[in-house]
């Protein structure tokens, strides 16, 4: 396919806002498209080059693309950015200012032949690779039509924004092979534990649906890591699972670690590749996990070894970082409690029962025992069926210094990408405010006024998860709970994710409109007086018709937050990990339970 062509399936996309209509337009782009085209076009549509768990990135600043594309109309760079600016839209500029300058020279490009471009621009690095970078995006820029230059300019600054998620496309592939979405289920499976969009697409299209029912985990392919249900009391969890095993919930990085020999590679639970930012984890498993192959998870908390004690979040949240990694390690080591195996020498254990997995756990890990010398370590675990005791553990994790603890059925199997009844969050019984905090995204803000006009920003709105409709709903604006530095790092976070326009997957009334939209992209753990009902949030809302006919009016007012404050940036969770439209729905009830 040319990627002419491709790009008048993007417009279509740009264009509509409607899921279903997306994922029509998808399916019937699809059915044009070789295996190989297909694998390489996802990527791209998603605006990305590889698989989210591999890192390929453009390392091109907006300045150095706008020189690009003023280049290839042979344009002064200073008149550019002008109409840029007026414009707010680098691909609406390089489309309108590539239709006035047609005379320029034009050649028919493929799919596979962009894409093979992007990827060797994007791979050169050393001296003087800025200059190749902007000599080589020049070049395809004046070999493209004006519409795919409207789009191809967009990807290499992650602003192609065509608002659908990888769900998307797993509907649209499915609508694509039987013509309705009963091959969801089965895609998703295959995508929580390899979750490359572009492989199982490509195995569908080449082998068919037995091929793709065959994916297994496999090593340095990160597994969509499991999620936890919650209950507030011993006695629920007891009644829920029966005796189970009782570990404790630790406050810092979740991280799966793979191994193979003396490989080692740690991905986030947002699949990021993070194996750089934690060499003394690494160096941890290399001498102490003795299998030659294996995938496992655990926290990585920072310990603070003169006292004994595990660190606070906000140390631990230090070892996030680019620079400086290995002063900071020797500042705040890492130790790494694994508490789950998934793969052992080429054995799948996901679908084994948590006892077993645990006992293999256990014997793979060596260490002499000495919290202070060893760095991986597996978790406490205590068998216990009394929900007396279960409290207690509870009790005696809090004044550790970490967030809790985790029920595991015993039986239970390891569920990828999904939160279900094998594993259980304890948490306090609600009682007249929410004890539980809530991961939301930023969705927008409005400007300060007074002192907060400094900062630039005085309330932002934040919204979570509705897993059905695929969309961002709103939940609660927040103006508090900041410090001074913390409203300086969100508008400095903030700046590189704005839009003129609320994303695609934003569902907002009108009445909570922002002064500046922010694109997915920051999570923040918000702390509530109490979960209310609001007319004017969108989660959990419906609407019917009016008696005219004329307007839809709320049927059920949504949920909303009442007195949200900020507690913390959760820089280890990716805006899929937010909280979601049921989970607050499940925390609604229980306050409700709790205040009859």
């Amino acid at each position: 396919m040319t990627f002419e062509k491709l790009s008048t399936y993007i417009q279509r996309i740009e264009e509509t806002s409607s899921r279903l209509k997306i994922t029509e337009i998808l399916a019937e782009l699809f059915k044009e498209l070789t295996p190989a085209e297909y694998e390489k076009t996802i990527y791209l549509l998603l605006g990305r080059l590889t698989p989210i768990y591999k890192t390929l990135n453009f390392g091109m600043a907006e300045k150095l693309v706008i020189r690009a594309v003023a280049s290839s109309i042979q344009m002064d760079v200073k008149d550019f950015t002008n109409e840029y600016k007026r414009v707010g839209d680098i691909g609406e500029v390089a489309h309108k200012l590539k239709k006035e300058h047609a005379s320029l020279h034009q050649v028919t490009l493929d799919v596979l032949d962009v894409y093979d471009r992007l990827v060797d621009l994007a791979k050169e690095a050393g001296s003087g690779s800025q200059d190749m970078k902007l000599s080589q995006l020049s070049a395809l820029i004046q070999d493209l039509d004006p519409l795919s230059a409207r789009y191809v300019v967009r990807i290499p600054l992650g602003v192609l924004r065509l608002g659908f998620s990888a769900m998307t496309v797993l509907d649209a592939l499915s609508w694509m092979h039987v013509g309705d979405k009963s091959l969801r289920p089965m895609l998703q499976k295959a995508y929580h534990v390899h979750p490359d969009i572009g492989i199982i697409g490509r195995k569908l299209m080449e082998k068919g649906v037995k091929e793709v029912e065959k994916i297994q985990p496999a090593l340095f392919t990160p597994i969509l890591m499991m999620r936890a249900e919650r209950l507030s009391s011993g006695a629920e969890i007891i009644d829920q699972i029966g005796e189970c095993a009782i570990e404790p919930k630790f406050d810092g990085f979740r991280l799966q670690v793979h191994k193979k020999g003396n490989e080692v590679r740690l991905y986030t639970r947002g699949l990021e590749d993070a194996t750089f930012m934690y060499p003394d984890i690494v160096n941890g498993v290399q001498k102490e996990v003795t299998a030659k192959e294996v995938i496992l998870e655990g926290e990585a908390i920072g310990y603070d070894i003169a006292g004994e004690n595990f660190l606070p979040f906000q140390e631990t949240v230090q070892r996030k970082r680019k620079y400086d990694i290995a002063q900071k390690a020797a500042e705040i080591p890492l130790k790494l409690f694994a508490f789950e195996l998934l793969l052992l020498n080429g054995t799948n254990y996901v679908h084994e029962p948590f006892i077993k997995r645990r006992k293999e756990l256990e014997s793979i890990i060596k260490n002499s025992g000495d919290t202070a010398k060893d760095t991986v370590i597996v978790a406490d675990e205590h068998i216990e069926s009394d929900p007396k005791k279960i409290e207690l553990l509870f009790d005696d994790a809090i004044a550790k210094g970490l967030e809790g603890i985790i029920a595991k059925k015993q039986d239970g199997t390891y569920q990828p990408g999904a939160r279900g009844w094998n594993w259980i969050k304890f948490k306090r019984s609600y009682s007249s405010h929410i004890d539980d905090t809530i991961d939301c995204m930023v969705m927008g803000y409005d400007l300060g006024k007074g002192k907060r006009t400094a900062f630039g920003i005085g309330a932002f709105l934040v919204g979570i998860y509705d897993t059905k409709q695929e969309r961002y709903v709103t939940l609660a604006k927040v103006g508090t709970g900041l410090t001074d530095d913390e409203w300086r790092e969100l508008k400095k976070r903030s700046d590189k994710l704005t839009s003129k326009k609320p994303h695609k997957q934003y569902e907002i009334d009108k009445l909570m409109e922002c002064d500046v939209w922010v694109d997915p992209g920051i999570v923040v753990e918000i702390k509530a007086d109490e979960i209310s009902r609001s007319t004017i949030h969108t989660a959990g809302r419906t609407m019917k018709a009016s008696k005219s006919g004329n307007a839809l009016t709320v049927d059920v007012a949504g949920y909303a937050l009442r007195f949200p404050r900020l507690e913390r940036f959760r820089d280890d969770k990716s805006v899929q990990e937010v909280t979601t439209l049921k989970e607050v729905a499940q925390m609604f009830a229980k306050q409700k339970t709790s205040h009859s």
